[in-house]
């Protein structure tokens, strides 16, 4: 189970990272309008949301709850650059978490909350796909803004 659960995860990161692939560190501070993230801070909202899902099911308090703080430090990023390395530190240590877990750590249900509460860890990794695919989804239309073509994220053309 481990072994689907790590590959779920690595192809949510190589379809992130295909399809986002055009957009380049002269678009960071670029945002399709005022008060919504830039192309930056949504790369750095997805890093920061993987990392979110995975401490949040394998920690006893479950997920953290400060949003605005969280929202706060992704606001910070200006850099592309520092937001991609940002990503694949958070992939990297998803997929290194995740494969040390047993079938019954998987299945264990997440703590209580509303968050998911009781639904078996497992369920994260729909969540994190289902998350990747939205901010992905928003990035090439900020591409498509910018004149940019995206690529196919499932396949090399």
């Amino acid at each position: 189970m481990a072994r689907i659960a790590v590959g779920e995860i690595a192809a949510s990161h190589e379809f992130f990272n295909r399809s986002t692939r055009s957009l380049t560190e002269q678009m960071s501070g670029y945002a399709p309008s005022e008060g919504m993230f830039t192309t930056a801070q949504q790369v750095a909202h997805v890093a920061q949301t993987v990392e979110w899902f995975i401490e949040g099911a394998f920690r006893p308090e479950g997920f953290g709850m400060n949003f605005e703080a969280m929202d706060a430090e992704v606001r910070k990023v200006t850099s592309l650059e520092a937001a991609r390395a940002w990503l694949e530190k958070a992939f990297a240590a998803a997929k290194a978490t995740v494969a040390t877990k047993t079938d019954a750590d998987l299945r264990a249900p997440l703590p209580e909350g509303p968050i998911m509460g009781g639904m078996p860890r497992m369920g994260i990794f729909g969540a994190i796909t289902d998350h990747t695919a939205h901010h992905r989804g928003a990035l090439t239309v900020y591409a498509r803004l910018n004149g940019i073509t995206p690529p196919m994220p499932y396949m090399e053309m």
